[in-house]
């Protein structure tokens, strides 16, 4: 199983529209400052990327959001997640009819200590994520929507059908055995 990482990125097939943009982390005697969003990042900003509103939230080691169904926003919502605390695997699926990387699972590795970057997930792409830090991840997610309940479908995984790299289909029991996770 594959993990993508701003280190092993190149040369790895990405989900056509992915963006990884990496963060600068600035330290000093003080400790640290780490700029999460900016205006003039323009692969993360601009026109049909503006900022509508942040959240974070905390989840526990070992939980997994949308564990048995893919989330997906029709509307054209794109998110940009960040992890400010722990370790976190996102899985993003690209079921975009026509799209060129249609059937594509990409899995990615963030860790908000070991170089941070922010991952912009394309619009109508399937994605969830699961904590696998011994402690509490955090994750930011700069949305280029405003949230609204009715712009949001969870499809399950079987519906979906998207498989790994080794053509099974995708459960987070798999990243689970990898990370040592009951």
């Amino acid at each position: 199983m594959q993990f993508i990482t701003p280190q092993n990125k190149d040369g790895q097939k990405l989900i056509h529209d992915i963006v990884m943009h990496p963060l600068k982390v600035n330290k000093d005697e003080s400790g640290i400052l780490v700029e999460t969003l900016r205006t003039d990042w323009q692969d993360v900003y601009g026109p049909g990327r503006e900022f509508a509103m942040q959240y974070f939230s905390v989840t526990p080691s070992g939980v997994i959001r949308d564990e048995k169904v893919w989330h997906y926003h029709p509307g054209g919502q794109e998110d940009r997640f960040l992890v400010a605390q722990g370790e976190i695997v996102v899985a993003v699926a690209d079921g975009r009819k026509g799209s060129p990387t249609e059937g594509l699972l990409n899995l990615f590795y963030m860790h908000a200590a070991d170089d941070p970057y922010l991952l912009v997930i394309p619009k109508q792409t399937l994605h969830g994520f699961m904590t696998v830090s011994k402690s509490d991840a955090v994750l930011l997610n700069f949305p280029t929507r405003l949230y609204d309940p009715n712009e949001e479908v969870r499809v399950p995984h079987e519906e979906a059908e998207i498989k790994n790299a080794e053509g099974r289909l995708f459960s987070w029991g798999q990243v689970k055995k990898v990370f040592s996770i009951k």
